[in-house]
């Protein structure tokens, strides 16, 4: 599945990748590009809240593609 596109299935998945490094810049977690407001809210979350961080995810890492270009 692709980050830049959100999941659109009933049972949205984390975006967790298990590589769980704060960046200290940012302020992303190096592995899935979530902040920690939303690792800590994602157990919370409902589907469509879900998809918007994932909708969120999808930008900052085009973003950071544009950037780095």
């Amino acid at each position: 599945m692709s980050a830049r596109e959100a999941p659109r299935a009933s049972a949205v998945p984390s975006p967790c990748v298990n590589v769980c490094r704060m960046n200290a810049a940012n302020g992303l977690c190096e592995g899935c590009a979530r902040t920690l407001d939303e690792i800590a809210a994602w157990g919370g979350l409902d589907e469509e809240a879900k998809r918007e961080v994932w909708h969120r995810i999808g930008l900052r890492r085009n973003a950071a593609k544009e950037k780095s270009s």
